[in-house]
């Protein structure tokens, strides 16, 4: 096992993280939103879930007991 001591990053406070945020906000493009167009039931095909996922899902609580 090494030795080695691995120097934590330094802390920045909340302000400057703020400031740094504040800063680099021009430079990040927000692109154009655009609708989701309908699909055609005739173009969506049934999904393969392997029993064993199933399963799994069907044993989750959060899944409809």
């Amino acid at each position: 096992m090494s030795n080695n001591i691995v120097p934590r990053e330094s802390e920045m406070s909340l302000a400057e993280l703020r400031g740094d945020c504040a800063r680099m906000a021009p430079h990040w493009v927000v692109p154009a939103k655009t609708a989701a167009k309908p699909v055609a039931p005739s173009l969506i095909h049934g999904v393969t879930v392997p029993p064993s996922s199933a399963r799994l899902i069907d044993s989750m609580s959060d899944y409809g007991d």
